[in-house]
């Protein structure tokens, strides 16, 4: 049996490891249109600060890797037409520009994503870069060296690490969001607010509720960004305004969702029982809300992608969802969260509430008792946990992986209050401060707490 892998990214990979591993007689083909592989993108910023010595320092496989297990890696190929009828496919060498046809028995489609280039007069400008694949990051690096003022679109995760970045390295750094508060998406409010004040304490410029409407040439040879508030005179930008699924070979073959990105099941197959799809070209299985999502994140695609290896040939695992729980530090402040923002819980009609526990994260006759800021979301009908998100200079992020098992398993904010955790000085209070937030929240519920 031949099983072909488009796209050899993080998804890719982990299938590709399984299938090594529960398939061993199988016939493996790889078609990857770029000559390297198993990039962590997050690596970029890391690379710009210094903290990375070398972009390649973050690639943690090589194609030889797997062609010594007898994998075909035909790198530099770019898949151009999937047929999913006769089971072909018609792929083009970028190096030789020659065509080829190929067939197949079972396809893993790990096309991943691409980013989201918004419509803006100017965007092709060569000063204008875009920051997700490791050819982009390298161009970011190295146009760096000679610019001192950088505007970066974007206030999500890839647009806050990137101001930083770059504010590490000296850079004057302009960063510009068209929500009202940086990663939007992610936390609520107050969050985003001490987010935002750690940025503008090392010099970010965080510029809110402003669209960019144009980049031009200055006459001095920089880049002027035009937006509907003001102009900012810089060097260079970076784009970072968020990804979508590469899913164009397989539009109108198998279902996919309103945004492109292919539907699965729970064992990663398409509406096609030879066609299965993972990492940032599918859904997810969201469980706050019981529903399929888009959410495009590293620890999605190398799950997904050992399901896709797992079950090619046959049903055996399936998947168990997902709380999309992600993490960042921001000048040494730890930001962590899980589930559900209360604006997405009101859109899904949930009765949500909400509750923010504030306390040092450990006794304070401690040096360096920290203090920890966690919002913790919840539904008031049937009071199981919905999301949760944390800040503090100590390291919470392990707090948030807590916190979605508890959401993965229908965890209740009661359960949370009392939930058996270790003490020790060294670590925490008697009471965890994810005990005192559940408890608070519990107050708020039997109307004990003051306000």
């Amino acid at each position: 049996m031949k099983v072909v892998v488009i796209g050899c990214t993080h998804a890719g990979i982990a299938a590709i490891k399984q299938i090594l591993k529960y398939y061993p007689e199988t016939e493996i083909t790889v078609y990857e249109r770029q000559s390297s592989i198993s990039y962590l993108s997050c690596a970029t910023y890391l690379r710009i600060e210094g903290t990375v010595r070398t972009l390649s320092d973050a690639l943690y496989a090589e194609p030889e890797d797997f062609v010594k297990q007898g994998v075909d890696m035909e790198m530099n190929h770019d898949v151009i037409r999937v047929d999913k009828h006769d089971h072909s496919l018609l792929i083009q060498d970028l190096t030789t520009k020659k065509m080829e046809k190929a067939t197949y028995d079972k396809l893993i489609v790990a096309t991943g994503s691409t980013t989201a280039i918004p419509t803006i007069s100017g965007i092709e400008n060569p000063k204008v870069l875009l920051c997700k694949t490791y050819e982009q990051a390298h161009d970011l690096c190295e146009h760096t060296i000679n610019k001192n003022k950088i505007a970066v679109i974007g206030g999500g995760y890839v647009g806050v690490e990137l101001a930083e970045g770059y504010a590490k390295s000296g850079h004057e750094v302009w960063l510009i969001q068209q929500a009202a508060y940086l990663l939007n998406k992610y936390v609520e409010p107050s969050i985003a607010q001490a987010v935002e004040k750690e940025l503008t304490d090392h010099g970010v410029h965080v510029v809110t509720c402003t669209q960019v409407q144009a980049f031009s040439d200055a006459d001095d040879g920089g880049l002027m960004v035009t937006t509907d508030t003001n102009n900012y005179h810089v060097d260079m930008a970076a784009i970072s305004a968020g990804i979508i699924p590469q899913t164009d070979l397989l539009q109108e073959q198998v279902d996919t969702a309103k945004n492109g990105a292919i539907i699965t099941d729970e064992y990663m197959q398409t509406s096609d029982p030879d066609i299965l799809a993972a990492g940032d070209a599918a859904i997810v299985h969201f469980n706050p809300t019981s529903s399929n999502t888009y959410s495009p994140l590293a620890s999605h695609a190398v799950r997904q992608g050992m399901l896709a290896g797992i079950n090619v040939f046959e049903r055996r695992l399936r998947s168990i969802g997902t709380q999309s729980t992600t993490g960042m530090q921001v000048f040494g402040q730890t930001v962590a969260s899980t589930g559900l923002t209360v604006e997405d819980a009101k859109t899904a009609l949930l009765n949500v509430a909400s509750v923010m526990y504030e306390g040092p994260y450990r006794p304070d006759f401690m040096p360096d008792a920290y203090p920890v800021k966690v919002v913790l979301i919840y539904d008031k009908n049937n009071r199981k946990i919905l999301g949760a998100q944390l800040m503090s200079k100590h390291d919470v992020s392990q707090s948030a992986n807590t916190i979605s098992a508890l959401i993965q398993n229908n965890g209740t904010i009661d359960q949370l209050a009392f939930l058996d955790m270790l003490f020790s000085p060294n670590f925490n209070n008697p009471f965890d401060y994810l005990n005192l937030a559940g408890q608070k929240a519990v107050d708020q519920e039997n109307g004990y707490l003051r306000t």
